[in-house]
């Protein structure tokens, strides 16, 4: 593993990372119901759950898909009707004040486990670990998730942010019903290049 590499994997992370999908879609739909601080343990479970989802998967987990193919069918499943149950409790969140009251944002735990039936999130693994750190090695493998772990702090932060920002003027419930509904879409939308791309 030589740094040569750093900014063509810093590249491919910014762009996997700042791009639309599930994270980002719900840590803005989270930002605007519930605000950054209620976010924070979400925030964190994104960030620090997937460059520690990449090192199982650069040191092992790699191996079962190239073992037995079908497990990625099988977890690209999974990963479906999971994230079809988040679009439909998202699209029928309520109010802000009654998120505030009743609602809770996911925990970091959750966050973190989400990671491993994200679709999107295994696709930006496996690619990341093939382009560069084909040999699987212990030093490629966790230089890949620092790398991660880095610019998902930033993307992270921007996508909550983004959705705090819009806190107030989804103030309004017929505007938070449209973007409560437009984010569940959105969220379905995410998955369609990942498991048809």
């Amino acid at each position: 593993m030589t740094f040569d590499i750093l900014p063509a994997l810093a590249g491919f992370a910014a762009a996997s990372l700042f791009t639309p999908g599930p994270n980002n879609l719900m840590l803005v739909a989270s930002g605007a119901n519930f605000g950054i601080r209620r976010t924070l343990p979400h925030l964190s479970g994104v960030v620090l759950g997937f460059p520690l989802m990449i090192v199982p998967v650069g040191l092992g987990a790699m191996r079962l898909f190239d073992l037995w193919p079908p497990a990625y069918t099988v977890l690209k499943t999974l990963a479906v009707v999971y994230l079809l149950y988040l679009a439909w409790k998202i699209a029928n969140a309520g109010e802000v004040r009654d998120a505030e009251a009743e609602a809770r944002p996911m925990t970091f735990a959750q966050a973190a486990a989400f990671q491993w039936v994200n679709p999107k999130g295994w696709s930006m693994a496996l690619g990341a670990i093939t382009l560069y750190a084909p040999g699987r090695d212990v030093a490629g493998v966790l230089f890949v998730a620092a790398v991660f772990l880095t610019l998902g702090m930033v993307s992270g932060f921007v996508w909550t942010s983004f959705g705090t920002g819009i806190r107030r003027w989804l103030a309004d419930p017929a505007r938070l019903r449209w973007f409560n509904v437009t984010m569940a879409v959105l969220l379905v939308a995410a998955m369609v290049p990942v498991l048809f791309g």
